[in-house]
């Protein structure tokens, strides 16, 4: 208790504080003050109608994730003991705020990666002059969370789940955002440009592969003391059967969410604890995967490739995921597989025979070199067979052609040099105040001038991009 009350006094602290260099910004919308339109459909909160909190409609992309030149502003309002819940969580989780060097690859505690989620609480949500209700809310993240924390870096991202209390609070039964029942609110970690999240799932989605759509938000965040401005953040769609209804033939499907060392597919690895059901979670059953491995590593691959293209392609989407492995390659992005063991969805349509389908996540490390070994060669030079989705992929003359294809088609289309330079200074102009207007403490630019430099950076790769392209090309 008197570790609880000493953070609720700390952060009415800081929130003064924040009010002295002006993070403080106008009061959030009330309840209601919409634009009048909606037909109240629950007595128990006046805002609430069909099409903005129900459930049985269809989500509503113009409104949350279209392109316009406006940045949209969401508000999100904690009872001051429950943000103090979630600083405790957090403390246990990742050591003192502000007390370290960020984590690294490694086990859960202080200074590496927490082994479990944050906590969910419940906070009110506003949007556009209405309210969300008892909404959970939580931090979310691997490195990108526990850097921010241990070096004092408020600006964390957030998972939103509108109806996770409904158990505890009846009233919200089914509750959702527009349609949506769940959406991340990333902080655009390590982008001094913020861009990279945006741009890199609008390519995939160009490319025409399925891929969460996502779209630019100031994030307000009023602990006790009134709305702080945490910073500009990139909206994403959260991989579930939203996503799937609006991009596959068919919601009912195996969605997983692979990670660890199965996720390579190396052969013997497999095991269920590294492809985590997202959907159908009561089945044990995992025979989709498991045959995967089977058609990937049969013996046919050496001795009959045609045979053993046949047995792959009628369990996974083999011509996805070369259009996939073209695109993340040609834009480069070596927070996924190949270097890593995440950051990558696999989904099974029943009215396309159950096929694996591999679905893109998390980019904000993209269009650049980047870390660990940095991203692939365009040829896959040095990869290995611990990697055996790319190694014998491409190994195989047929798919190679297919790869080919597909990169000569991300580089003269979705990510064309003169279409993408005039993309990025399109979205540079429209965020721009947004990125400046961070103060310290919620930002991870050091001046406003970061901002430019990377902009500009993203430009410089788009041409050099092109030219490795052409040099691998002919």
């Amino acid at each position: 208790m008197r570790f609880k009350i000493l953070l609720i006094l700390g952060l009415s602290i800081l929130s003064c504080k924040n009010e002295e260099v002006g993070l403080v910004s106008t009061t959030v919308n009330n309840p209601g003050n919409g634009d009048g339109n909606n037909t109240n459909d629950n007595p128990d909160f006046p805002d609430w109608s069909s099409e903005t909190h129900g459930s049985g409609v269809a989500p509503n992309y113009t409104e949350v994730f279209s392109d316009e030149n406006t940045i949209r502003r969401i508000d999100i309002v904690f009872e001051p003991e429950n943000w103090a819940l979630i600083l405790e969580d957090m403390t246990s989780l990742h050591g003192a705020f502000g007390q370290g060097s960020g984590g690294g690859p490694g086990g859960g505690g202080p200074g590496g990666f927490a082994e479990e989620n944050p906590i969910f609480t419940t906070a009110e949500v506003y949007y556009d002059g209405l309210q969300w209700y008892h909404v959970g809310v939580r931090f979310k993240g691997n490195s990108s969370l526990s850097f921010s924390w241990r070096n004092g870096v408020w600006k964390m991202s957030f998972k939103l789940d509108f109806d996770e209390f409904e158990d505890e609070f009846p009233e919200i039964s089914n509750q959702r955002f527009y349609g949506f029942k769940q959406l991340n609110l990333k902080n655009n970690f390590d982008d001094e440009s913020q861009l990279r999240e945006k741009i890199a799932s609008d390519i995939f989605r160009e490319s025409g592969l399925p891929c969460p759509r996502t779209q630019f938000y100031e994030v307000y965040v009023d602990h006790g003391s009134g709305p702080i401005y945490f910073g500009l953040y990139t909206m994403v769609e959260e991989p579930d059967n939203t996503l799937l209804a609006s991009q596959f033939n068919n919601d009912n499907g195996n969605l997983y969410k692979p990670d660890g060392n199965g996720a390579r597919f190396t052969q013997g690895s497999f095991s269920p604890e590294y492809f985590i059901k997202q959907s159908n979670e009561l089945e044990s059953d995992w025979s989709d995967v498991e045959a995967v491995f089977s058609a990937l590593h049969d013996s046919n691959r050496t001795s009959n490739p045609s045979v053993w293209r046949s047995g792959l392609e009628a369990v996974f989407d083999v011509d996805g995921f070369l259009n996939y492995l073209a695109v993340n390659t040609v834009i480069q992005n070596w927070d996924t597989y190949g270097r890593m063991t995440h950051n990558y969805y696999l989904y099974g349509d029943p009215e396309n025979n159950d096929v694996l389908t591999w679905i893109p996540w998390d980019n904000n490390e993209s269009l650049q070199f980047g870390k660990m070994g940095g991203s692939l060669p365009l040829d896959f030079s040095g990869v290995g067979n611990n990697w055996p989705l790319i190694r014998y992929l491409y190994d195989d003359p047929v798919y190679q052609s297919i790869y080919d294809n597909y990169v000569s088609n991300v580089i003269n289309n979705a990510f064309e040099t003169g279409y993408i330079q005039s993309v990025y200074s399109s979205y540079a102009s429209q965020i721009e105040a947004s990125v400046v207007n961070e103060q310290p403490g919620y930002t991870f630019l050091e001046s406003a001038a970061d901002f430019q430099i990377a902009v500009s950076e993203l430009i410089n790769h788009a041409s050099e991009r092109a030219s490795a392209v052409n040099q691998y090309l002919n």
